[in-house]
């Protein structure tokens, strides 16, 4: 009985031990991280994103078209000469629920922009006007050149970058995201939004390597891209302010479309079939009261 309480008490001794060279192990690794540069720098202490008003935020909420025209100017002008729009195509410009400009409008548009068709009768490749059944030719023949021309960086295609992005929203917020019909869905152009206008000097003590730059709200604070915008950059035609704010929102929402292009129908569908079924329920509940209602209960 002696040795196997010794045994015990062994066991016991040895697993204590292991448990504090665990734990002192966790708490000097845990030590060291908290006081490298690299965690301090590793973007654990961005801002949150602003929480912007949206026209198509919402069941109710649909794109502005005037905004999605002025957001297609500031991605035209500024956003083409490094990203991409690979998937969306020039006729698509004038649907229903987008920009909607006229036919004429998109033509004209397409044909100030080259693509590569071939090949020809001899087997070669040529360059010709757009369509408006192309698609945006990108602003580099591939990844190679585009990271030659932006120092190793490698700017992103807008597609569906406003669907891509995200952020937490931290407690207790993330619980009504996780609940059907209460999701918060525009986290991606809250982001977006909040890091075209995050750009300024860095706080006393934070290091910026050469060829980045400090930005608010990008993970890390450091971002490669420099600041797109500026008061003015862009002219509107339609009375609205040019300033990066505004700028910043237009450009953002002509994201969203083109990350999401059938949304407004697809709300309008999903109100249909509410209606519907609200209409239904009221029939049922009639029809049950009017069967039931001369049976003894």
């Amino acid at each position: 009985m002696r040795d196997v309480r010794s045994f015990f008490a062994l066991k016991d001794s040895s697993m204590k031990r292991s448990f504090l060279s665990l734990f002192s192990g966790a708490a000097l690794l845990a030590g060291a991280l908290a006081g490298s540069p690299a965690l301090a720098e590793s973007g654990h202490h961005e801002k949150k994103p602003e929480v912007h008003s949206w026209s198509f935020a919402g069941a109710l909420g649909s794109y502005d078209k005037a905004q999605l025209r002025r957001g297609f100017k500031v991605y035209k002008e500024v956003c083409s000469t490094c990203h991409s729009i690979k998937m969306l195509a020039f006729r698509n410009l004038s649907q229903p629920g987008g920009p909607e400009f006229s036919e004429k409008e998109v033509a004209d548009l397409a044909a100030t922009y080259k693509v590569k068709d071939g090949p020809n009768d001899t087997g070669d490749y040529f360059d010709r006007p757009a369509r408006p059944s192309d698609h945006f030719p990108p602003p580099f023949a591939n990844e190679q050149a585009a990271r030659a021309a932006m120092s190793g960086a490698y700017p992103p295609d807008m597609s569906v970058l406003a669907k891509a992005r995200g952020y937490g929203r931290g407690f207790p917020t993330f619980l009504f995201d996780a609940l059907p019909g209460f999701s918060y869905q525009e986290h991606g152009v809250d982001y977006i939004a909040s890091l075209l206008k995050g750009y300024g000097e860095p706080p006393h003590g934070v290091q910026i390597p050469e060829g980045q730059f400090y930005n608010a709200y990008m993970p890390g604070n450091r971002i490669g891209m420099p600041p797109p915008l500026s008061d003015g950059a862009v002219t509107y035609d339609d009375g609205a302010p040019q300033t990066v704010d505004q700028y910043a929102k237009d450009v953002t929402a002509f994201m969203m479309w083109v990350a999401e292009p059938h949304l407004d129908a697809r709300k309008r569908i999903g109100q249909a079939v509410l209606a519907f079924l609200f209409v239904f329920a009221v029939l049922l509940y009639f029809t049950k009261r009017k069967i039931w209602s001369n049976v003894a209960h």
